[in-house]
Parts: structure tokens; sequence; C-alpha cells
């Protein structure tokens, strides 16, 4: 039963210790994930800069598997190129062996310190930055002393004899170690927390040496695999299948050394924990250093073996919304941002060529039109549905401000459809049926106000993707512009009415075209308020406007 109890006892532990990695990367991909993400689109196009933002990223996150989740996104998002992806994912090999080397030492008396520090910053301050390092504080502190905990609670299973049979079973079979340690880290989504297992298993003498190395390679090959398993296109299983390929060659080549490779490491520490953790490191730290000069062949080779599949050819469905990046706010929120410009690309097709269809009368194109409005709906709802899974949780104040951005631009795009789709192409239809001709002057007042429209949707997504305060500026300031060409065209259209006397020309359905462009302008202004309002700008735009109306 003693034996029983201890095993309950490590669980618990490890279990602590997985909770205090999620705290400290939860902390801060909340607090600074934005920051990251901005920095890597920015930043990472050489392989060196990639190399060190995966070590530094990873040492910050405690986790290389978050680390990697990330990256794949990113990558398969477009926002990070398949070579410079992969440098990252050796920097955060060597980040995350830099951990291990660390909380390797004796440094559990930091612990309490830390967790009563993280829990007084949470607790006293309503800034929600403060409260993520907090978070960090309290989730370092839990790992520290978890690790504690997981080192006095080994001395019981020392004397445990099935688990050492059990053990050292599996280091008389290295090839089986290693895949028993592999398959634990995957359950683990943590090879940090699985390493310091085996850590502890060695220091308590309960594995030899060679047999902690085979485990070691299996934790290695394990934590390559979570990104891989939640990557659900050609495209994104590529990063995570270059890392595994790289670390499948290093356990190839290392496995049958395993005995030599303890006894070179022998003179930088004697005790088999520290040659544990000196292997560790070793081995990602070589690994990188092969592979970061020919990273851009292996790039070229993992296109080859995972070719982007044919676009589908129903408009309506999601390329970008991948729901293993839900676990990352901001790469989620990349991706939304991704799809929504679809949808912007959709609606710009739907309005360009809109004066052809009312001079030529188009019905072609009429029609093509409104069956481009169902897939636009769809497109709208999988993107409002994403954004519901991300929860409000995992936000931060920024991205909890990108999500709304995301999803005012989603609803607004959405209306801009159904009036193109609905109105104006309902207005079309009826005047080729009525046999009625905008005259010349009406084609080109129409043509005015729609290329005004147009060069306004053109702002307005320089707007949505940049958060540019002066261009938003310029786009509220844009419907007066509209407003009054609105009503030049109209009150001339009314003249030239009254002049036939004859009621030809498409009155009505002239004017309500007009008003639709207006409508639709509208729209496209909306998208300047949140980043006015963030500003501060908004109220005094509000107070002016009803003079100018």
């Amino acid at each position: 039963m003693k034996g029983t109890f201890a095993l309950l006892d490590i669980a618990g532990y490890v279990a602590l210790l997985l909770w205090g990695t999620h705290m400290v990367t939860s902390g801060v991909l909340r607090g600074y994930g934005s920051a990251l993400r901005r920095w890597m689109g920015r930043y990472l196009g050489h392989r060196p800069a990639a190399l060190g933002f995966g070590v530094c990223v990873t040492a910050i996150l405690q986790s290389s598997t978050a680390t990697g989740l990330m990256a794949t996104s990113f990558a398969a998002s477009g926002f990070l190129g398949l070579a410079p992806g992969l440098a990252v994912m050796l920097g955060a090999n060597v980040g995350t062996t830099l951990i291990v080397q660390v909380m390797s030492f004796d440094i559990a008396v930091v612990a309490p310190v830390l967790i009563l520090i993280g829990f007084t910053i949470h607790r006293r301050t309503d800034d929600v930055s403060f409260e993520n390092i907090g978070r960090v504080s309290i989730g370092l502190g839990l790992m520290l002393l978890a690790l504690h905990l997981l080192v006095g609670a080994m001395a019981p299973v020392e004397n445990a004899q099935l688990l050492r049979a059990i053990l050292q079973s599996l280091a008389s079979e290295p090839v089986l170690a290693m895949l028993v340690a592999a398959v634990l880290t995957w359950a683990c989504h943590s090879s940090v927390a699985v390493v310091l297992l085996i850590v502890s298993l060695a220091n308590a003498g309960v594995v030899d040496t060679s047999g902690a190395l085979a485990l070691v390679l299996g934790a290695n090959l394990g934590g390559t695999i979570p990104a891989l398993m939640e990557a659900h296109t050609p495209v994104a299983r590529r990063l995570p299948m270059g890392n595994l390929m790289v670390r499948a060659f290093g356990c190839i080549v290392c496995l049958p050394m395993l005995p030599l490779l303890a006894h070179w490491l022998a003179p930088l520490g004697a005790s088999p924990a520290r040659i544990v953790v000196n292997f560790h490191t070793a081995f990602n730290l070589v690994l990188a250093l092969i592979f970061i000069v020919p990273v851009d062949g292996l790039a070229r080779l993992l296109v080859r073996l995972l070719p982007e599949p044919p676009k589908p050819n129903d408009p309506g469905v999601p390329q970008y919304l991948d729901e293993g990046a839900l676990e990352s706010a901001n790469v989620a929120l990349a991706n939304a941002a991704r799809e929504s410009m679809r949808m912007a690309d959709m609606v710009e097709g739907m309005l360009t060529g809109l004066v052809e269809v009312f001079g030529k009368d188009d019905r072609s194109r009429a029609a093509a039109v409104g069956r481009m409005d169902s897939s636009l709906d769809r497109l709208g709802m999988a993107i409002r549905e994403y954004l519901a899974d991300l929860g409000g949780e995992a936000l931060n104040e920024e991205d909890g401000e990108r999500s709304q951005e995301i999803l005012a631009f989603v609803i607004n795009i959405e209306h801009i459809g159904d009036i193109t789709a609905n109105n104006l192409m309902e207005f079309a239809a009826k005047k080729a049926e009525r046999g009625q001709d905008f005259s010349a002057e009406d084609i080109q007042d129409l043509a005015l106000m729609h290329a005004q429209v147009m060069e306004s949707l053109r702002l307005g997504l320089t707007v949505f993707l940049r958060g540019d305060v002066r261009a938003a500026q310029q786009l509220l300031a844009r419907k007066e512009v509209l407003w009054k060409l609105e009503n030049e065209a109209s009150e001339r259209h009314i003249r030239a009415l009254r002049e036939r006397r004859d009621g030809g020309g498409g009155g009505d359905v002239y004017l309500r075209i007009l008003r639709d462009l207006k409508r639709i302008h509208s729209h496209l202004a909306a998208l300047a308020y949140l980043p006015l309002e963030r500003a501060g700008l908004l109220q005094d735009r509000l107070v002016r406007e009803p003079a100018t109306t």
C-alpha cells in the first residue's frame, strides 16, 4: 500500500507541475501574446533571429509545446515563413533544456516567496498586466514546489520492487523505453515535466544512466507530437513534421551510442541526474547547430511532402479558422482576421462592376452577385462561432478589443453584402423588367459615388488591419463627401424628371440606388469608430457631426 500511495503522490505532484507550467504559459500569452505576435511577424525573417526568438520565448513560456503551437499556426496562416518557423522550433527545443537546467538545481526555497509575491500582486491590483505577472509568479512557484515534493516522493519508490523491475526492464530495451517516454510526454503535453521526472528517477537510482538517456530521447520525440496532432491541414503539419523529423534523426543517431554518450558527459557531472540534464541540453543544441544551415532545404522538402491542397470551390468554406489555435488567443485572432479579409475580398468583388450592372443591364453578373451573398453569410457565421469558441477568459484587454473589432468588421461587411445582393440587385432586376434607362448624367453621378465607396472600402481595410487612427479619421470625414454627392445627384435627377414629366428614367429605382450606396458607405465608416474611441478622438467627432448633417 505504501508503494500505491507513493505513486499517487507522484502523479499528484506531476499534475501540480503541469498546472504550474500552464499558469506561466497562459499568463505570458494573456499579458504579452499580442506583442509576441507582432514581434514574430516583424523580425523573424532571418534564421539567427528566429533561433534566438525560439530560445527566449520558450524560456519565458516554460513550454516548447506552447511555442510550437504558436509558430505552427503562424506558419500555416502565412504570417511566418516555413524556414524561419523551423528555426524558431530549433530554438524552442534549446530553450526548453534551459528550463530543465535551472530547475534541476535545488532552488525550491524560493517557491513560497514566488507564490506569495504572485498572490499579492494578483489580488491587490486591477491592472490586467500586473495580474498576469502575478499569475506567472504563482505558476513558477508551483513548479518549483512540485519538483521539490516530487524528489521527496521518489524515496519510497526506490524500495518498490515491482516499479523498479519494470523500469529496469525498460532500461534493457532502449527502443521500448524511448516509445514509452514519448507517449507519456504526448499525454502530458510537457517535455519539461517528463524530463524532470526522469531526472528524479535517475537521482533515486530507480533507472540506470543509459536507460534514463533513452527515456530522455523519448521525451524529446514525444514533445513534437501535440503540435502535429492538432494541425488539421497539410500546410499546418509542415512545421511540426519538420520538428519531428529533426528530433527523430537525433534519436536514431544517439540510440545505439547511449553508453558512450553517458561516458563522454561524465566529466561535466558524474551524478546520473546531472548526466541526464546535460544530455538533454547537448542533444537539442547539437541538432540546432546541425540543422540551422540546411533549414531552407528542409523547408523545401516539407513543401514537397505536404503540398497545399486545392482551394475549395465553395468560397463560403473557411480556410484559416484552425481549431487548434484556440488555445492561443493572439494566434486565433490572427486567423479570424485573415478569414475576415476573405469576406472583404468577396464584398469588393460584389461591388466591382456595379455601375456596369445598371448601365448595361448585365443580368448574369447580377445573378452571380446574388449567389455570392449566401457564401458571405456562411463565412461570417463561421467567424462569429470561432470567436465565440475563443471565449472571454483567455483574452486580455488588448485581445478582447481586437475580438470586438473583428466581430464589428464581420457584421458590417455582412450588411454591405446584404444591401448589395438583396437591394441593389433587386433594383437592377426591376430596372431591366421595366425597360428603364438611366441618362448619361445619372450613370456619371452613379459612377462617381461608386468610386468614392470603393475608395472608402480600401481605406476601411487599412483601418481594420493596422488600426491606423489617421486613416480612421479620413474614413469618417468621407461621410460628408458621400452625403453631398448623394444630395446633388438626387436633386439633379429629380429636376430632370420634372423637366421630362413622363416618369421615365427609373426615378424611384435610381434614388433608392443612391440611398443604398450611402448606406454601404455608412457601414464602412463604422469601421473607424473603435480605433477613434480608443484614441479618445470619437467624442469630439460626435459632438461636431450633427452640425454638418
